[in-house]
């Protein structure tokens, strides 16, 4: 499933405001991370805001929070490899509208969660994100995510380049 943005939120209220923040469909809620991620960098008060509502129950923790601060160190070229159009040769410059495919694991749903997996421009195999289904609500929520490993560095950064 494709999964398409024209601008990617910058805080809670305009994530809010996207149609996909329903999060009725585990595919919505793995790309919303994404996007969310994109704003890591510029704003990370907003970006954990945003981070709450995906997780829902579950929160953030600080070690969560360290995680993402030591993942996200050199840069969101990580995040950015996730939309289609990018490539270590361009930078990880993702095409307009920003799009992520998102598709279901083989296994399907299982105890209420589901792997989502996504392309990453930038490594040799697609990288996955544990969803939670919410019965009450029908909604999928994060509550845990394998997406931020690292990849091939942008062209500009390589020293083999």
């Amino acid at each position: 499933m494709d999964i398409s943005f024209d601008k990617l939120p910058v805080s809670l209220e305009e994530l809010m405001a996207l149609p996909y923040a329903s999060l009725n469909e585990p595919e919505y809620s793995a790309a919303l991370f994404v996007a969310v991620m994109m704003n890591y960098s510029k704003d990370k008060e907003q970006t954990y805001k945003m981070l709450e509502f995906l997780k829902g129950s579950y929160g953030l923790t600080p070690y969560e929070k360290s995680f993402l601060a030591d993942r996200m160190a050199d840069g969101d070229h990580v995040v950015r490899s996730f939309f289609k159009g990018t490539s270590p040769e361009n930078d990880y410059t993702p095409s307009m509208p920003y799009t992520i495919e998102a598709e279901r694991g083989v296994d399907g749903e299982l105890d209420g969660r589901i792997k989502i997996y996504m392309t990453s421009s930038g490594a040799d195999s697609k990288r996955h994100i544990l969803l939670r289904h919410k019965p009450s609500t029908d909604q999928w929520f994060v509550e845990d995510q394998m997406l931020l490993a690292m990849i091939r560095p942008p062209k500009s950064e390589d020293p083999w380049a």
